[in-house]
């Protein structure tokens, strides 16, 4: 039961990591925050984890409920969902610098902090449906893993996003960039194992 619950923990922290990738979304923070005080860098990081916890925190919660609503189910669910995370992972393999100097180019209010920070870049479709993957199965204590576990990645991103300056010095935009590409592979792995497992329980096909 312990060893179960572990891996299932370390599998979901895996997910939420990759996708998230608190390290290498500090280049976009740091874009966006141009111009502004240390003050208002850490009331907007503080403002877009809480916004992204709480819409996938709703997400996790309501998923089951989701599913019935649309008659969506878990097979199909888990084939789609698994060509998206794929996607994302994909596109984060890909050279990314021009997407990132145009969304701080598009950035220069404070509403940066619900949209485009919250919504898409921390909580979009590749985190909603990671977390609802996680959960379609779940039962109550496993729900419960997941929520603390995204809300331990979400801290790890504001704190990662109020010492952005300090680690870029460290680390250089060179690594950061590495650790995106990895995190981009961990991610297609993972989408299509979840597109396979969809398969086999669309079909009926043993592991």
């Amino acid at each position: 039961m312990i060893d179960s619950l572990f891996t299932f923990s370390l599998t979901v922290f895996t997910g939420f990591f990759a996708i998230m990738n608190p390290i290498a979304n500090i280049p976009i923070f740091i874009g966006m925050m141009e111009g502004k005080d240390k003050k208002t860098q850490r009331e907007i990081a503080k403002t877009a984890t809480i916004t992204a916890f709480f819409i996938v925190f709703f997400f996790v919660l309501l998923g089951k409920y989701i599913f019935e609503i649309f008659d969506i189910t878990i097979p199909t669910f888990k084939l789609a969902g698994g060509l998206l995370i794929f996607y994302v992972g994909f596109k984060m393999l890909q050279s990314n610098k021009k997407e990132q100097k145009d969304v701080s180019e598009r950035t220069t209010d404070d509403g940066i902090a619900i949209s485009p920070l919250a919504i898409p870049i921390l909580a979009g479709p590749g985190t909603i449906v990671t977390a609802m993957n996680y959960a379609a199965e779940a039962d109550y204590l496993q729900i419960g893993i997941i929520i603390a576990i995204f809300a331990l990645i979400t801290y790890m991103t504001f704190v990662a996003f109020n010492l952005s300056d300090t680690i870029v010095k460290k680390m250089g935009n060179s690594l950061i960039k590495v650790i995106g590409k990895i995190m981009g592979l961990i991610l297609a792995i993972i989408g299509t194992g979840m597109a396979v497992e969809g398969i086999k329980l669309a079909f009926g096909l043993k592991s």
